[in-house]
């Protein structure tokens, strides 16, 4: 009795010892929860799920929105081998290691094996290259998990061979039916007298940011410290519940990410203040560097605005200086007023295309020669010159003469073609107008878009 008791009192605390998110893992299609645009009776998955046909895919999406989950149910809902790996700690070693047993398998009693791999975007090339020869021959059936766009962190050899499902962030509803399972379902949780406010599971249910792990982590510790009243209950009130759930960084993967980065450059371009704040707001709620979001603000000071309100590049710079010296949270209030300025001015990007035409020409015109009289007269010349026209001091003509500065190469060739918004009209204007300069510099340069330059910022 007494051994009897000791390994109940083991297993019981075995038991508590698992999180609740792992206890909670569903083993059939009946208890999954969420994403009802590919789980619903009658769909493709469901289909393949049950008939134990489904092939190669890969299962796409935030953190605890259910890929695992789901390939949980496949592998106990499978009649094939089941072999899990984790990108990160497996190598291409480890990949060898269960084709092997998979083509064993199969020639020997033709069962297939599936393959489950965790964080699969980590998989370098050559880890991916591995499987692909045991994929097609129908060896092994692959089913990556990742929080990555696979169609960008992951080899096209791969993701060619997949079927992709996105996972989106789960409803308030399904993380409130998950908690509700969970009260009445867990083997812990279950055996208590809980008592869930509720304004305490819409908080926990309105912050998990759809991820029902998060959800799962927070009533868990709210239940295991919080004390037991008189009554033998638990009671979770809305302070217990903020208590136990920290506000969670919003998710975000690489794709997404860049997609924000490109929104909040192409707001203050388009001079919608508000876009821009909300996407400069949501990118440091997603964990981005404050230093990276404000030397975009500086550089499209430049690019953007430009010449038609220099003044945007000093206030912008300073908003830098600024950010530097505060820190947040009182340094996002200078950066904001840099965004506001820029979103406000007049806009020209005369700039980037002067810079990027005259990048262009001088590329192609690699041994242009300076003119004679603009050369260095501080050492002597192998020859001389005597019918070489003399330089012209600009300050002995009033501050401008005309006089050919470019190579004879391209004496004609125009970079810099004023706007005519705000400041930026240009002192002096070549006579050539604008529609030659076009012709003589791409259009790209003409109309350019920060997608199509490559982003300093970009690692």
């Amino acid at each position: 009795m007494a051994r009897y008791e000791q390994n109940s009192i083991f297993e019981e605390e075995k038991l508590t010892n698992i999180p609740l998110a792992e206890r909670m893992r569903p083993k059939v299609l009946s208890e999954f929860i969420g994403q009802t645009h590919i789980i619903y009776d009658g769909s493709l998955l469901c289909r393949a799920i049950k008939a134990d046909k489904l092939g190669s895919c890969i299962f796409w999406g935030a953190p605890g929105t259910g890929k695992t989950s789901l390939a949980n149910v496949i592998a106990n809902t499978t009649g094939s081998h089941f072999e899990r790996l984790n990108a990160v700690s497996s190598g291409v070693a480890d990949a060898k290691k269960i084709i092997d047993e998979a083509m064993r398998r199969f020639n020997a009693y033709g069962q297939k094996t599936y393959l489950l791999l965790d964080e699969c975007h980590r998989w370098s090339k050559a880890q991916s290259d591995c499987v692909l020869p045991a994929i097609e021959k129908g060896y092994i059936t692959f089913i990556g998990s990742t929080t990555e766009n696979p169609y960008v962190a992951m080899t096209r050899a791969i993701v060619s061979r997949c079927r992709v499902f996105e996972f989106l962030p789960l409803t308030a509803e399904d993380i409130k039916k998950g908690l509700t399972e969970a009260l009445k379902r867990d083997k812990v949780l279950s055996r208590m007298k809980i008592v869930l406010d509720d304004d305490a599971a819409e908080y926990i249910c309105d912050t998990a940011s759809g991820d029902l792990r998060n959800a799962y982590n927070a009533l868990e510790l709210a239940v295991m410290t919080t004390d037991v009243e008189q009554d033998g209950s638990v009671h979770i009130t809305r302070l217990v519940a903020s208590q136990s759930m920290q506000k969670k960084a919003l998710s975000v993967d690489t794709g997404m990410y860049y997609d924000m980065i490109s929104a909040f450059i192409k707001s203050m371009r388009g001079s919608d203040a508000n876009a821009a704040m909300f996407w400069f707001e949501r990118l440091l709620e997603a964990g981005t560097d404050p230093l990276l979001l404000a030397r975009r603000i500086v550089i499209h000071a430049s690019e953007d605005v430009g010449l038609a309100d220099p003044q945007a590049l000093v206030v912008a710079a300073s908003a830098l200086t600024a950010f530097k010296n505060i820190g947040l949270p009182e340094g996002r209030i200078p950066l904001t007023e840099a965004i506001l300025y820029i979103c406000n001015c007049p806009k020209s990007n005369s700039v980037v295309n002067t810079l990027y035409a005259a990048e262009s020409c001088a590329k192609n015109n690699p041994t242009a020669r300076v003119p004679r009289y603009l050369m260095d007269e501080n050492y002597p010349r192998g020859t001389e010159e005597p019918d070489a026209p003399a330089y012209k001091y600009p300050h002995n003509y009033g501050g401008w003469v005309e006089q050919q500065y470019l190579p004879d190469e391209v004496k004609d060739e125009v970079f810099f073609v004023p706007s005519g918004n705000g400041q930026d009209i240009g002192c002096r204007q070549p006579k050539q107008n604008r529609d030659y300069a076009k012709q003589q510099v791409p259009n790209k340069w003409f109309e350019s878009d920060a997608d199509d330059k490559p982003d300093p910022d970009k690692k």
